[in-house]
């Protein structure tokens, strides 16, 4: 997909207005992408507990 110049300029305007959730963004897609393409048993057994802790303090306690 080709993008004209106006487009552009109106992602990069976007991205530099909106940091915080291009970054969030990213790292979303990038560990998506990890856990689909690259991530071993051990990994997602890791992540796994890793979600299950973030949960618990997202919800204090009630799950």
């Amino acid at each position: 997909m080709v993008l004209t110049d106006a487009q552009k300029r109106a992602n990069k305007k976007w991205h530099k207005n909106n940091r915080e959730r291009a970054n969030y963004i990213a790292m979303r897609s990038s560990a998506r992408s990890f856990i689909r393409n690259k991530s071993t048993t051990d990994d997602l057994e890791e992540l796994e507990h890793i979600i299950k802790t973030r949960k618990i303090e997202l919800n204090g306690n009630a799950l």
